[in-house]
């Protein structure tokens, strides 16, 4: 089983977070949302999970019979994704911090409550001539 499970009395949460602490209020908040009558199957965790405002940010709760809006939140479309690759641990340097960089200057992230032009990589004036191939060529 390559996630943590946690059991409730109605459906499972299952918390793809290796490595990554959970908070305890955001677990909470889950085991909570898990414990709704209209949950289906399970809820699953993303490891960006934090504790959120009527949700847990970085979760997944399938419903049926039921819609939670408080469960979209503003960041929706907020792009994050997991890719599986061909590359092994071995392929990886032993410090990650410089290909960490490279990802992060190369990929939009972040933004301020009013969406301005500060927003770290913001999207609306991506760099001219930004590329993956540095990233993922090494």
């Amino acid at each position: 089983m390559n996630y943590e499970l946690l059991t409730t009395e109605n459906a499972p949460v299952k918390m793809w977070t290796k490595g990554v602490p959970v908070e305890a209020d955001a677990r909470q908040q889950l085991i909570n949302t898990a414990k709704m009558p209209f949950i289906f199957k399970h809820i699953a965790v993303m490891p960006d999970v934090h504790l959120g405002k009527g949700s847990t940010i970085g979760s997944v709760i399938p419903t049926k019979g039921a819609i939670i809006p408080a469960a979209v939140g503003v960041d929706i479309g907020c792009g994050m994704n997991a890719l599986r690759t061909a590359l092994t641990a071995a392929d990886l340097p032993e410090n990650l911090a410089e290909l960490r960089q490279a990802i992060e200057t190369a990929v939009p992230h972040g933004r301020t409550t009013g969406r301005c032009k500060r927003d770290k990589g913001a999207w609306e004036n991506p760099r001219n001539g930004l590329s993956w191939r540095p990233v993922i060529s090494g």
